[in-house]
């Protein structure tokens, strides 16, 4: 199958190639551009570009294959969701612990993905093949509000909300022990762990690691557990259940990051909740704030331990 070119020639000296391309091409989303450009899709005077930050001059001919979206191997299906906010350009859904967001080895179905399909047909191409939709990601087991993109220009606009920090992310968990202070923020650099690939780390930004910073407060001490409120300001795999381990009160549940010591409720996942979302609309930019209601194990919990400090 033929993939169609557009070709033109700069006239005026120009940005760099990622931006020019999306000044030019204003019905497909930058982000898309720059993949694009990193697929070997972009030609410079007749030769293949990879940089988007290649600097575009008058006289420079460009070429751009724009391959139609590849079909989705994955399978709709009738998997329920909560939603807390839809129209035609956003979906914010509840989403339950023990879903994975999108495939990988070892959950090929059964994902948030394949029951966003089955909910939105027009899904497949936005945002990627295997991640349609997908903005930002939740862990397995943890629960709570999650966005979804509806079109290209709202994965765009959403994902560089995120990235410039005036997307809200806000989560609620339930930790071991009781921090000295009301509240406080961690700024520990997270990346891969060293021996065990699986898990996260504090890592040095010198050996890998990226910046991270998490806010948190006291939201209801529980005798020898804490109700605690984390505010994300960067969005690192595990950033919530790794910084909480490294002050010294790992997430209640959390198999990965804590002692797994029974606290008499059987949790579906560690009890760790994103319990409210704050967001621009990426069409009117009207402010959006979703709240997604804990999960019953999670209020459970919360029932068990004021018990305890009241007999």
């Amino acid at each position: 199958m033929t993939i169609p070119v557009i070709e033109w020639q700069v006239t005026d000296a120009s940005d760099r190639l990622d931006r020019y391309l999306a000044d030019c091409l204003p019905d497909i989303s930058r982000s898309h551009l720059q993949r694009l450009i990193e697929q070997g899709q972009v030609w410079v005077n007749g030769q293949v570009c990879t940089s988007k930050k290649v600097g575009i001059q008058a006289g420079d001919r460009l070429q751009v294959a724009i391959p139609e979206p590849q079909p989705l191997s994955l399978e709709p299906e009738a998997i329920p969701l909560e939603i807390l906010y839809e129209d035609d350009a956003l979906l914010i859904v509840n989403k339950p612990a023990g879903l994975v967001v999108h495939p990988a080895p070892g959950h090929a179905s059964g994902t948030l993905v394949n029951a966003l399909l089955a909910h939105c047909p027009h899904l497949p191409g936005i945002g990627g093949v295997q991640r349609p939709g997908i903005v930002h990601r939740l862990d397995k087991d943890t629960s709570g509000a999650i966005a979804i993109a509806k079109t290209d220009q709202a994965h765009h606009h959403l994902q560089a909300q995120l990235k410039a920090k005036t997307a809200r992310r806000e989560y609620l968990g339930v930790v071991y022990g009781v921090p000295a202070t009301n509240s406080g923020s961690l700024d520990f650099p997270i990346g891969r762990h060293p021996i065990d690939r699986k898990k996260m780390a504090v890592v040095p930004e010198s050996a890998g690691g990226r910046r991270a910073i998490t806010h948190w407060r006291i939201e209801e001490r529980l005798g020898n557990y804490t109700l605690m409120h984390f505010q994300l300001e960067t969005g690192r795999t595990h950033q919530i259940r790794v910084h909480s381990a490294k002050m010294g009160h790992p997430i209640v549940g959390d198999s990965v990051y804590s002692s797994g010591r029974f606290v008499g409720v059987n949790l579906p996942g560690q009890a760790l909740h994103a319990w409210k979302l704050q967001l621009q609309h990426p069409q009117s930019g009207h402010w959006i704030s979703a709240i997604a209601p804990p999960p019953e194990s999670f209020t459970t919990l919360l029932t068990i331990l004021r018990r305890r400090i009241t007999v």
